[in-house]
């Protein structure tokens, strides 16, 4: 490679995986779920107390929700906070479609 150059790598479908982590369809689901709560929340454009108080929890895992610090969540607490939110979670098992069996999180508006 010439100098000066950066080598840039296509990555896979999950940057958790690409990252090495071991729990990478983990990570991705809890973001993606995240990310419709995330979205719920700005359309409803509620304080963060406010949001607390619906979803049943402290104001301050409402700033880690908010900040994607997911650590502290499970994909089930997560999947709550939508049905709060007023949405439907549904969960789907079906024969592999591929060689390796996927998760996926799908927001349908």
């Amino acid at each position: 490679m010439a100098k000066g150059r950066i080598a840039v790598v296509r990555g896979g479908s999950n940057v958790f995986a690409d990252l090495g982590y071991v729990d990478a369809v983990e990570r991705q689901t809890k973001t993606r779920l995240a990310m419709a709560a995330n979205a719920a929340l700005a359309r409803r454009k509620l304080k963060q107390a406010d949001a607390a108080r619906l979803l049943g929890v402290a104001q301050p895992k409402v700033s880690a929700l908010v900040n994607y610090r997911l650590d502290q969540f499970s994909v089930e607490t997560l999947m709550e906070f939508l049905v709060s939110l007023g949405h439907d979670v549904e969960i789907m098992v079906r024969p592999r479609r591929a060689r390796a069996g996927a998760v996926s999180v799908v927001e349908v508006r």
